[in-house]
């Protein structure tokens, strides 16, 4: 795929993506594609605070075809994921145990998300933090309990679920790109992790948010692929 099928893929058509920068980005690492079981699939905040239309965080996403297409997209991979009995996670947010925002210091003063989940009121709310159908975790797949950062590795029990089942190779896909999904794409890499990050099922919240992170972030930490592409390697692997 070139680089303008990615970017129309993706919803960025407007923005050229320089040429040293994508073939870093698109190019698999040196040793080859990591095996589908040491491999995760680490679905980001599919949760009803980004998919609920109703929802504070689903209006912050102001190019809606990117934002659609990246749900339809993440659907789509789950289901390919799961026939192939690859590994799942749900890298979800709650803090319905903590209704006032203790761990953030009730956001008094506190900058970042620190003071803005507290002033928005955002992952408290049971109704919210429920993984609706088709992000609804199953038997056997993983549920991330006790993050607390905006990485889904901060804090919480992911590192060693995914070391204790030798996994070395995470797929990001999620909400959203330019926060969550790449605070965990950096922190992994940093822990020697092989990451990554599925372009078109990542939004952030406008198309040149999107465009900044896959031509100037994601080589220094990892690769990216489309849904089409990894797609077509699940099913080889199936």
């Amino acid at each position: 795929m070139n680089k303008r099928e990615l970017l129309k893929s993706t919803g960025v058509a407007a923005v050229t993506l320089a040429s040293g920068a994508w073939a870093q980005a698109a190019t698999p690492a040196a040793s080859g594609k990591p095996g589908l079981a040491r491999s995760a699939f680490v679905f980001i905040e599919f949760q009803d605070e980004w998919l609920d239309p109703a929802g504070p965080l689903n209006r912050l996403m102001q190019d809606r075809p990117l934002f659609d297409n990246a749900v339809s997209n993440g659907a789509k991979i789950l289901e390919r994921a799961r026939a192939a009995n690859a590994n799942i996670v749900h890298a979800g947010l709650t803090l319905t145990s903590d209704p006032d925002y203790l761990l953030f210091g009730r956001g008094r003063g506190k900058s970042g998300l620190k003071g803005a989940i507290p002033a928005a009121g955002t992952w408290r709310d049971e109704a919210r933090v429920r993984f609706p159908e088709p992000f609804t975790p199953r038997k056997g797949e993983f549920i991330v309990a006790g993050r607390s950062g905006a990485s889904v590795i901060t804090n919480s029990n992911l590192d060693p679920y995914l070391r204790n089942n030798d996994i070395n190779h995470l797929y990001l896909l999620g909400f959203a790109l330019h926060v969550c999904v790449e605070s965990t794409l950096r922190q992994a890499h940093d822990l020697g992790y092989e990451v990554t990050v599925v372009a078109d099922a990542a939004p952030a919240f406008t198309a040149q948010q999107q465009s900044h992170v896959l031509e100037q972030v994601v080589h220094h930490f990892g690769h990216s692929v489309t849904t089409p592409e990894l797609l077509r390697q699940l099913q080889a692997s199936g």
